[in-house]
């Protein structure tokens, strides 16, 4: 299915590397749309993990930072997978369709998580599958796509998280500075989709998803920083993914001991960098009054921003920003950070708790 899907986009304009949509030819136009105006954008750089089983609900349960229980055909939910030690193996969005659990995950962990979950299904009736070319996947962002999508469906959802299903696509609403989904189904309703949302819509590459995406305040987990953060480094439960009132998970005694008993001295801000180089995830932060041995951050996800320059989430130690200390870009001849405000607010209570 991917590989006639990827097909259709070439047929379309996109410029493909590695299976990621890098642009439909105009790059900084599609930055500009995404921003300002509707773009639609494929989803493929997102893997699909599927659970099924009698007993999916009690495992998963046990894994992952949310409460599972919430998830249904109307509600999904950000979650993550730690290691034992409180670390994130996993960012991922869980929804239900078909009578079945799916993790949307950045493409390149899908198998890393597979084999790590499966050490934990034991005698569970739990089935886990790769089950990226079993749906096709695509964002839709802007008021004017987001009406024209509307338009699919009985009725639209309305707040983050909030699931619809009709016409074969499964449609999640999710935070954004404009109306924004994402969009599953079979081959023909997606490629239907794209086709009636394109007059609206700029089609863009995955970087202007991206960019979406660090605008909103929502981490995506990539390689280079599997089991570098705890969740509440990346606000991952300012951004409704995790509960502290589900249980026991693997690695929830960490978590909770950061929440309740310690100080929270590293998290997530928006920032900006006068500079064209984009930093690439991981890439560590320098300041000169950093803790010795940790290093000021680091580089959760960067892109090119719209004017010029990059724009990025960072995890950077908190003491550093309060006392307006200067942070750069690797060491001390680095880009110098500015930094933006988030669109969700750091309540006190936060500010107080984690580590």
């Amino acid at each position: 299915m991917l590989s006639e899907w990827q097909a259709f986009l070439q047929q379309a304009g996109a410029t493909l590397a590695a299976g990621r949509v890098e642009h439909f030819g105009a790059p900084e136009a599609e930055r500009a749309a995404a921003l300002q105006g509707d773009i639609v954008v494929d989803l493929s750089h997102f893997g699909l993990l599927r659970v099924e089983g009698a007993d999916s609900l009690t495992f998963m349960q046990g894994q992952f930072t949310n409460d599972v229980r919430q998830v249904s055909a109307g509600h999904s939910q950000l979650s993550g997978h730690l290691s034992p030690k409180g670390r994130l193996l996993n960012i991922f969005r869980l929804f239900q369709r078909d009578n079945a659990y799916y993790l949307r995950v950045p493409a390149e962990l899908v198998q890393p998580a597979l084999e790590r979950l499966r050490k934990y299904v034991l005698m569970s009736k739990v089935t886990l599958a790769d089950a990226g070319d079993s749906l096709l996947r695509i964002g839709v962002s802007g008021p004017h796509a987001f009406a024209r999508l509307a338009q699919e469906l009985d009725h639209m959802p309305q707040a983050a998280d909030a699931v619809a299903h009709g016409n074969g696509l499964t449609v999640i609403r999710i935070a954004g500075p404009h109306p924004r989904a994402e969009v599953y189904g079979d081959a023909a309703s997606v490629k239907a989709l794209w086709q009636k949302l394109s007059p609206l819509a700029t089609p863009a590459g995955a970087s202007a998803w991206a960019l979406l995406d660090i605008h909103a305040g929502l981490p995506n987990l990539l390689p280079a920083n599997v089991e570098a953060f705890v969740p509440q480094m990346v606000n991952l439960q300012l951004v409704n993914g995790v509960s502290f009132r589900k249980g026991c998970y693997t690695g929830q005694e960490v978590v909770a001991r950061m929440q309740y008993l310690g100080t929270l001295k590293r998290r997530m801000y928006l920032a900006h960098i006068a500079s064209d180089d984009v930093p690439v995830a991981g890439t560590e932060l320098y300041c000169s009054n950093s803790d010795s041995g940790q290093g000021a951050g680091k580089v959760v996800d960067a892109q090119p921003a719209l004017g010029g320059g990059v724009d990025m989430l960072v995890v950077v130690q908190v003491s550093l920003l309060e006392d307006n200390d200067e942070v750069r870009i690797g060491d001390a001849t680095g880009a110098t950070l500015t930094f933006k405000s988030l669109p969700y607010a750091f309540p006190a209570e936060a500010q107080d708790t984690g580590s």
